[in-house]
C-alpha cells in the first residue's frame, strides 16, 4: 500500500520537472533542454560540466527565465492547492478561487494599492500583496455569509454569491482603471493573467505567503476529510469546525491573493487541476492537496509555455490560454454533472 501511495507523486514530480527544464528553455532565444540541464549542473559544487554555453545564454537562464518560471510555478501551486481547499471547505466540487469570487476581490484589493504607485520597490511589493489578501479575505467572507443557511450551504446560492461579488469587485476595478494615470493602465495586462514584473523581485515578494499558505495546507488534509460527513458529524468527532473554518478561509485566501498579487488573475487553475487528481487517485483530502499543488504548477508551466509559443514574439496574457482551456473543461463537468441524475 506504501508503494502505491508513493507512486502518484513519482509521476507527478517528474512532469513537474519535465515542464519546468522546458519552461526555461523555449523563448525567443532558442535553449537546447540538455544546455538547460547542463548550466544547472554545473552550478552545484562537485559537478565538473565541460563549459560549451556563451556567458550570455547564462544570463538569460538566471535573470530572465528562471525567475520567470518560479514566479508561474509558485502561482500555479498557490490556485491549484486554493482550489482543492475551497472545494473541500465547501463540500462543493465547482468551488475554486475564480468561481467563488476571491480572486476578484483579491485584484481589486491589489489595484487599490497599484493606484497609489506600481510596485517597484520593497515597500509597494509587500503592500500589493497585503491588499491583495484583504480583498479575498472580505470576498469569501461575504460570499460564505450569503451562501450559509443555517447550518448548511448552498450550493446554487453560493456559485450565485461568488457571481454577483466578482461582478461587483470587477466593477469597482474597471471603474479605478478608467480614471486611473498611464502607468495604473499597464495593469489590465495584469488584470488577464500577465505579470508586468521581471526578474527576482517578484519572486522574493511571493515566496513567503505561498510556503507558509501551502505548507499549511498539506496539514489540512485530514481536517478536509471529517468536513465532508457534515458540520454536525464533523463537530462529534472531535473536530473544532467552526475554528478550522476560519483556519482554511484564511490560509486559503492568503494564497490566492499573493498568487493574484504578483501574477494577475488566472482562473480555472483551482478548478480543472483538483478534478483531474480527484478522477485519478481519489477524494482523499491528505493525497489530494500536496498533488493538486504539484500538478498546479505543472498545468501554469504548461499554459504559460504555450502562451508564449502561440503569437510568437507576442506573448499571451496567461489569464487567456486558461480560460481557453478550463471553460470548455467547467462546461464538461456541468454536462457529466447533468447526465448523472437519476429523475
Amino acid at each position: 500500500m506504501k508503494i502505491i501511495r508513493v507512486h502518484p507523486y513519482i509521476v507527478n514530480l517528474l512532469l513537474l520537472l519535465l515542464a519546468f527544464i522546458a519552461s526555461v528553455a523555449i523563448g525567443a532565444v532558442a535553449i537546447g533542454p540538455d544546455t538547460v540541464v547542463s548550466v544547472f549542473l554545473a552550478k552545484i559544487p562537485g559537478v565538473s560540466i565541460p563549459v560549451d554555453w556563451s556567458q550570455a545564454t547564462e544570463t538569460i537562464i538566471f535573470r530572465v527565465r528562471l525567475p520567470h518560471t518560479i514566479l508561474i510555478l509558485l502561482t500555479g501551486a498557490a490556485l491549484a492547492g486554493s482550489g482543492a481547499t475551497y472545494q473541500g471547505l465547501f463540500r462543493n466540487p465547482l468551488a475554486d478561487p475564480y468561481l467563488i469570487g476571491v480572486a476578484s476581490g483579491a485584484g481589486l484589493g491589489a489595484v487599490i494599492a497599484m493606484s497609489r504607485s506600481w510596485p517597484n520597490d520593497w515597500l509597494s511589493l509587500y503592500s500589493v500583496p497585503f491588499a491583495a489578501f484583504m480583498g479575498a479575505l472580505l470576498t469569501v467572507f461575504i460570499v460564505y455569509t450569503l451562501a450559509r443557511t443555517g447550518a448548511t450551504l448552498q450550493t446554487t446560492t453560493l456559485i450565485l454569491a461568488g457571481v454577483a461579488v466578482s461582478s461587483f469587485a470587477t466593477a469597482l476595478t474597471s471603474f479605478l482603471m478608467l480614471r486611473s494615470s498611464a502607468e495604473m493602465q499597464r495593469a489590465l495586462g495584469w488584470l488577464l493573467g500577465g505579470g508586468m514584473l521581471a526578474g527576482w523581485a517578484p519572486v522574493l515578494g511571493i515566496l513567503p505567503y505561498i510556503c507558509l499558505g501551502l505548507g499549511i495546507m498539506v496539514f489540512l488534509g485530514h481536517p478536509l476529510n471529517v468536513l465532508q460527513f457534515g458540520d454536525d458529524q464533523a463537530q462529534q468527532m472531535g473536530l473544532s469546525v467552526e475554528r478550522t473554518k476560519r483556519i482554511i478561509i484564511i490560509i486559503a485566501s492568503l494564497t490566492t491573493a499573493a498568487a493574484v498579487a504578483f501574477s494577475g488573475i488566472i482562473g480555472f487553475v483551482g478548478l480543472i487541476v483538483p478534478h483531474l487528481i480527484r478522477m485519478i487517485w481519489g477524494p482523499d483530502y491528505r493525497l489530494l492537496i500536496p498533488l493538486s499543488i504539484i500538478g498546479g504548477a505543472t498545468l501554469l508551466l504548461l499554459a504559460d509555455i504555450l502562451a508564449r509559443v502561440v503569437m510568437a514574439p507576442q506573448v499571451l496574457p496567461l489569464g487567456i490560454v486558461t480560460a481557453m482551456f478550463g471553460a470548455p473543461f467547467f462546461l464538461w463537468i456541468l454536462w457529466r454533472s447533468k447526465s448523472s441524475v437519476t429523475w
